[in-house]
């Protein structure tokens, strides 16, 4: 393919977001939108209809940071899902990525259960040599109920099988879990049960989140008809040790470093985790300084 210009700019469409790890990374959005698009709590991807890039536009992009982005050496493939490209397609990307960008030392992109499902073995091997070194999973829970009630669109058994096959082929994997997504009744048994689900899948990393009620969500519409109630601090507070305490990693990092979090924590697997609870009962005691309200976002 022939290019006859550069383009003057990274094409974007939309709103577009990254994993906190990615801040410093080339963002090349090579689908548009998310494949799922039905979680309960996210309304990112509302006003886009899912699709995939066109070869010569993705290209495009790739030259543009060949020229202009050689400071940074990750790559983040966007939007919500990118591990749904067809292998051959995603495959050419990685190529191009390569060929174009050769001091790019990794790769990342955000994955769900089902386009995990759609990569044979030997697909996510042939991604891993051609530069896929990490992928993002949206986890979420572990509370097999609450995965339904959410519109998660998977179970907490295939979550944790496609989980491991992306560490089984040398990947890393890093998954996100939601603080406050089963309210007050059900907060402490989803604690629990996601810390069951993480033991189980033992991913490199987790990133909690604490959910915020956004009005374009289902969970929004349950937020107005009473049906949903947000967790106090405290119970945040209660719910994100009790996830620590019952999660177990062989060597993986937990993080709430995120925005929308009250408490940052980082906590390497075993050693830390001991610490990590006596801070966080601390915090509920009242004894550390929370994020405060107006700097929390999404």
């Amino acid at each position: 393919m022939v290019l006859e210009e550069l383009e003057e700019e990274l094409d974007y469409e939309g709103m577009v977001i990254r994993p906190p790890s990615e801040a410093y990374s080339i963002l090349l959005q090579v689908t548009v939108g998310c494949s799922h698009n039905k979680c309960s709590f996210c309304a990112t991807y509302k006003d886009k209809r899912f699709r995939i890039k066109t070869d010569e536009r993705i290209l495009k992009d790739i030259r543009f940071a060949s020229q202009y982005c050689r400071r940074q050496d990750k790559v983040f493939l966007m939007d919500g899902d990118a591990l749904i490209i067809p292998q051959k397609r995603l495959v050419w990307i990685l190529e191009q990525i390569r060929e174009h960008l050769p001091w790019v030392k990794r790769v990342g992109l955000y994955a769900n259960a089902k386009s995990i499902r759609m990569k044979s073995d030997e697909d996510l091997n042939q991604l891993k040599e051609l530069g896929l070194g990490i992928v993002y999973l949206g986890v979420e829970t572990g509370h097999a109920e609450l995965l339904k009630t959410i519109c998660k669109g998977t179970s907490r058994e295939n979550l944790i099988l496609q989980g491991k096959r992306i560490k089984k082929s040398g990947i890393k994997l890093s998954v996100t879990v939601l603080l406050g997504i089963a309210g007050p009744e059900r907060s402490l048994d989803h604690a629990r049960e996601t810390g069951k689900l993480l033991t189980e899948m033992d991913p490199n990393f987790v990133g909690a989140l604490t959910v915020m009620v956004l009005p374009n969500t289902l969970l929004g519409q349950e937020y107005a008809e009473g049906k949903f109630q947000p967790l106090t601090v405290t119970q945040l507070l209660t719910e994100l040790g009790a996830m620590v305490a019952a999660t177990r990693l062989s060597r993986g990092l937990f993080y709430s470093n995120h925005a929308s979090n009250y408490l940052p924590i980082k906590v390497r697997y075993p050693e830390g985790k001991e610490p990590a609870l006596a801070l966080i009962q601390k915090a509920i005691q009242g004894g550390v300084g929370l994020r405060p309200e107006w700097m929390r976002g999404l």
